[in-house]
């Protein structure tokens, strides 16, 4: 079973756009089918979340750091009309935390979820 966390930023943001945990499980069991927008490289992906009462198109974009296994973190999200993309000076940072996430042991993640650093999304 997959496990699948927030990052603080990601959870501020998330509150403020509306989006529910809910949602980020139908993300990930859709990326789980290869259901993914972008491979953006270095286990970062990009995925179409629908915000409520606008759907996939006009809602939001998340990044995700993976390795399409048991680890699913969220990381960065953005609205469509908020801006287009990001830059390649965001993208570069994001591949190096997605890193560190990806190589962190069981212990090490605990960690980061009893300090606040990072939630888990439960069904």
């Amino acid at each position: 079973m997959s496990k699948v966390f927030r990052s603080r930023p990601f959870t501020r943001w998330m509150r403020r756009a509306g989006l529910n945990d809910e949602a980020l499980l139908h993300a990930v069991s859709e990326m789980e089918q290869g259901l993914v927008d972008a491979d953006l490289g270095g286990g970062v992906l990009k995925k179409r979340v629908a915000l409520p009462g606008r759907g996939k198109r006009a809602g939001a974009r998340t990044i995700v750091a993976t390795r399409m296994a048991q680890q699913w973190f969220f990381l960065y999200g953005f609205e469509k009309n908020e801006r287009a993309n990001i830059n390649r000076a965001e993208l570069k940072a994001l591949q190096e935390y997605a890193k560190t996430l990806l190589e962190l042991d069981a212990a090490q993640l605990a960690a980061l979820v009893s300090a606040g650093e990072m939630t888990e999304v439960v069904a």
